[in-house]
């Protein structure tokens, strides 16, 4: 393998972010492994309490600002993947529900993009549609709440 090669393959791992390459030849084998620096902790500011076990904060608003806005009632639509949420089939193109829309079982709701693949979530209830949680391009978890159908 030449010089050459050997470049553009460590420069490929280094702008691609990858932790490791290896790459075989005929009997030549190549193997590029990339260190990451160690995490750099946030700076403390003064001494922060830790929370023993079991323990639960409370989570109330400080006087003057408003408590934050209670997820609506209803059942819950999860996302069955990791990915990317979309309302519509393509872009510019009318979502797929409103908030208020009356959606019957299977029924599509959105879209996870996930590794390229476009996967159509459908509604597994029927009802009306309470609230739609993430907005176009947002990244998703797995079991994470999409869409509130009351």
């Amino acid at each position: 393998m030449d010089l050459r090669k050997l470049k553009t393959l460590i420069e490929l791992v280094e702008s691609s972010g990858i932790a490791e390459l290896e790459i075989a030849e005929g009997e030549e084998r190549v193997r590029i492994t990339r260190s990451l620096p160690p995490p750099i902790p946030p700076p403390a500011q003064g001494s922060v309490p830790t929370q023993p076990p079991g323990v639960q904060l409370s989570t109330a608003a400080p006087e003057g600002l408003p408590a934050p806005a209670a997820a609506p009632e209803g059942h819950v639509v999860k996302s069955p993947m990791v990915g990317t949420f979309y309302r519509s089939a393509a872009p510019g193109a009318k979502p797929f529900v409103e908030i208020g829309d009356e959606v019957q079982v299977g029924d599509p709701l959105c879209i996870i993009e996930a590794m390229k693949l476009m996967n159509e979530i459908e509604a597994d209830q029927a009802g009306v549609v309470k609230a739609i949680l993430l907005e176009n391009g947002q990244p998703v978890e797995y079991g994470q709440a999409l869409v509130v159908i009351g």
